[in-house]
């Protein structure tokens, strides 16, 4: 009796521990050693709410144009970011995590700027004002810029700048060409305040090209800012070449590639180099009627000596060349009589007067005097090639 009763205990005691230990296991929620209050902590918690810096701070003054809106958020995505001054709404882009946010567009000079920003809970906002530039950077002239006119296929785009660029590279990415039929071209720097675009070849007949400066907040120089924007046009017409031989005292006047006119004429006599006519690729400048042509260098009663009045006369260079009339038809399409102008049959040069548009091509080729590439508009005596040297980004990727 004694071996059976105790192993009888020995059997509750076991019943009894087991009994505990599955006690033990159903209070801890499946999760060995924690507790009820541990579960209750992890069930409640709340996340810490996002923060957002904003650059530059609330109540900067004399912030520079060029300088970027920064917003980070840590914690969290940015939800919306909004920069407004002036009027407008400054453009920027998200980093892929949406944690950061930078403007893309310059600010303005002499602005103020509010930036509000969201994150989750979060709102921030800064508010600050923008330098006021020392100088202002402004057009002074555009070229072509005569409402309704329409153009030649050679015709650039010259600006003049009210003042002297450093930065010129900043400004030319602000300068921008557009054109119907697109081409290739390039802006060149003539000096620190002239910059001319030209195409690679001839501009396609028949279109309209804008010119855009987008020079608003654009920094052009130490405290030189620009404070607006410029917007310009131009009809490119039909293609007018008119194509003159000194040699055989001919020219021969082409638009959209069919031959409209052929004329006798007569160039510079070319006993000077002034008495001689350039060759190379002039464009049409300008034209009147009559043209008061004085002899340069020479007084009344010198030999050679001058003071004419010519009808109907197209400058085609900045040293005295022009295609005018004159009644010499005994020298036209024979020899070259004149001081360095192409002359042609009155009725004739009457026509090329009304017909022609500034930038025409006037292609001259028989003499041993070129054109320079800066003497009028002889830009296209360059190749193209040479002319990209004179961008401030040629060169740049």
């Amino acid at each position: 009796m004694l071996n059976v009763e105790t192993g009888w205990r020995k059997a509750v005691a076991g019943v009894a521990l087991a009994t505990a230990a599955a006690l033990t296991a159903s209070c801890s929620g499946g999760a060995p050693g924690a507790g009820p209050a541990a579960s209750e902590a992890t069930a409640s918690a709340t996340p810490a709410a996002p923060t957002i810096s904003i650059t530059p701070e609330e109540g900067s003054a004399k912030v520079s144009p060029d300088k970027k809106v920064v917003v980070t958020a840590a914690g969290g995505p940015l939800d919306e970011v909004v920069v407004e001054g002036d009027g407008e709404q400054i453009e920027g882009k998200y980093s892929s995590d949406k944690t950061r946010w930078i403007s893309r567009t310059p600010l303005k000079p002499s602005a103020s700027y509010n930036v509000t920003a969201k994150s989750g809970v979060t709102t921030a906002a800064s508010t600050f004002t923008t330098v006021k530039p020392a100088r202002v950077l402004q057009i002074a002239d555009v070229t072509p810029n005569v409402k309704g006119e329409t153009v030649g296929v050679g015709m650039p785009i010259m600006v003049r700048f009210n003042q002297p660029v450093t930065n010129k590279s900043t400004v030319e990415r602000a300068l921008k060409v557009e054109a119907e039929k697109p081409v290739d071209g390039a802006w060149r720097w003539i000096d620190d305040s002239f910059a001319i675009y030209r195409p690679a070849k001839y501009w396609p007949a028949h279109q309209k090209v804008t010119f855009n400066a987008e020079l608003d907040g654009v920094k052009a120089g130490k405290g030189l800012y620009g404070m607006k924007d410029y917007d310009y046009s131009m009809k490119i017409g039909a293609k007018m070449i008119s194509k003159i031989s000194a040699s055989k005292h001919m020219m021969y006047v082409y638009r959209d590639g069919k031959r409209v006119q052929t004329m006798r004429i007569s160039a510079g006599m070319a006993t000077t180099r002034e008495y001689t006519t350039t060759s190379g690729v002039h464009l049409t400048m300008e034209r009147a009627s009559p043209v008061r042509m004085i002899s340069p260098g020479r007084k009344k009663g010198d030999p050679g000596y001058y003071d004419v009045m010519i009808d109907h006369a197209v400058r085609i260079s900045n040293s005295g060349e022009y295609v005018h009339a004159k009644n010499n038809t005994w020298a036209q399409g024979v020899r070259n009589v004149s001081h360095g102008c192409i002359n042609a049959r009155p009725d004739q040069a009457r026509w090329f007067y009304d017909e022609f548009q500034r930038g025409d091509v006037v292609e001259i080729t028989g003499t041993n005097r070129a054109l320079e590439w800066n003497n009028g508009w002889g830009y296209w005596q360059m190749s193209f090639k040479e002319w990209k040297k004179g961008s401030a980004l040629d060169g740049d990727a």
